[in-house]
């Protein structure tokens, strides 16, 4: 509980931190509305219910882009400390290793959820407000996103659940490789670079498979509620594999922290 204490200590006094997961918050929300606000169901013919729109996931596409801000928040609570030196006064206070790490991932993680959770709840208020004004009605089949349905549910708990894991992804690439640009680099170029690239994919078989093991493609299944037969992967199946990348992650950079010296 003392490492715990301290590492949130560290997180709560930096005003970054705090920046980033008012970014998380702003991204989810207002990347959402603007995606529930651009979008009508005046081409949907013969009748509205034609396009099969999935208004939760709709709702929730802020969560694509606030992924970026808290992967930079987990990298930070990590390299940042090797940044400043101030590893060595961790260290010092919290001299297992695997602790000072585990402490890390459950104070980073926990802002993350947080954050998200505030995210995504505001990103289903406001499409229950926008939809229906765009033709997204009860009567044209699309009722509002609703936590009572079940699979908006699992759509916004999974939602939370991937900014946590992509955290913990972040934290984990930090410690292997010490350093915040490197590490920001390759978390940023797995969840946008690596879908880009897998698009250009010209076997279809390959392309599939390359979005069942993407961390971003999995991941965000989760936040599918229609069609989920035509996903590359089952919605928790695709979040689980995100798990698969984040536990990778910190198994390795653990293992590189306790190998090398501060």
């Amino acid at each position: 509980m003392g490492a715990m204490r301290a590492e949130w200590t560290k997180l709560r006094t930096l005003p970054s931190s705090w920046w980033l997961l008012l970014a998380v918050i702003a991204l989810t929300v207002a990347v959402g509305g603007a995606a529930t606000a651009a979008v009508t169901t005046e081409n949907c013919h013969p009748t509205p219910a034609a396009c099969q729109e999935d208004t939760v996931k709709l709702s929730l596409t802020g969560v694509w882009v606030a992924q970026a801000a808290v992967a930079i928040l987990g990298a930070l609570a990590m390299s940042g400390e090797y940044g400043t030196g101030t590893i060595r006064a961790a260290l010092a206070a919290v001299p297992r290793r695997g602790r000072l790490l585990t402490a890390k991932a459950v104070v980073v993680g926990v802002l993350a959820l947080a954050a998200g959770a505030l995210g995504v709840l505001g990103s289903l208020l406001v499409g229950r407000l926008v939809l229906p004004g765009n033709g997204f009605t009860v009567q044209a089949g699309y009722p509002p996103p609703t936590l009572s349905d079940g699979p908006t549910l699992r759509a916004a708990v999974g939602s939370m659940l991937y900014l946590g894991l992509i955290a913990l992804l972040a934290l984990g690439v930090a410690a292997l490789v010490r350093d915040t640009a490197g590490a920001i680099t390759v978390v940023l170029a797995l969840l946008y670079v690596f879908p880009v690239l897998v698009s250009l994919v010209s076997s279809e078989t390959w392309r599939e498979r390359l979005q069942e093991w993407g961390p971003a493609s999995a991941g965000m299944a989760v936040q599918a509620t229609r069609n989920l037969d035509a996903l590359p992967i089952a919605p928790w199946p695709g979040l689980g594999v995100l798990a698969l990348y984040a536990a990778a992650a910190l198994l390795a950079g653990g293992l590189a922290f306790r190998l090398r010296d501060a």
